[in-house]
């Protein structure tokens, strides 16, 4: 089957969380805060591809979702970056956000990306809100949320052979 047109869901990984810690060791009982900041949530990518040919494969699964980011922890130890969410189209495959209509991009070589959906930002943890007033804070960032986009995807296809004359 042959599908040249297709909608599908896009959503970006949320940010991670920022941590409220403590610093704790025997020989240090006052220790000042030392949260880490939480990990930037995952793009979704789209990338094109020349073993691919048709769009059939994000006819059946419409919805893609990129993994969130890792939350901070205590000794600033900051949460892992989420790994990325990649979609393989055909190459000559045109990205329109179904909302505008509005072209995004248009992939027209072999390994060529396109980010269409940004990930979320990592919150930030206590160790940045020390002031000189409040050296101990109890509060943390949160992290931001992701993109979520409706796309539409078009392949451009090119004619081999023409045919002239009436029907």
């Amino acid at each position: 089957m042959f599908v040249d047109r297709v909608k599908i869901s896009v959503e970006s990984g949320h940010g991670g969380s920022g941590s409220v810690s403590f610093r704790r060791e025997k020989h240090v009982p006052l220790g000042g805060p030392d949260g880490g900041d939480g990990g930037k949530g995952g793009d979704v990518i789209l990338q094109a591809t020349s073993s691919e040919q048709s769009l059939v494969d994000l006819k059946f699964q419409p919805q893609w979702k990129a993994e969130r980011g890792g939350n901070g922890a205590g000794q600033r130890m900051h949460g892992a970056n989420a790994p990325h969410c990649r979609i393989k189209v055909p190459v000559g495959t045109l990205v329109f956000d179904a909302a505008t209509d509005a072209l995004i991009c248009d992939l027209k070589d072999d390994q060529q990306e396109c980010v269409v959906a940004q990930g979320g930002l990592g919150g930030r943890g206590n160790v940045h809100y020390v002031t000189p007033v409040n050296r101990a804070p109890r509060k943390a960032q949160p992290g931001t949320e992701g993109e979520r986009k409706e796309l539409e995807l078009e392949l451009k296809t090119v004619a081999d052979v023409g045919l002239v004359g009436f029907p």
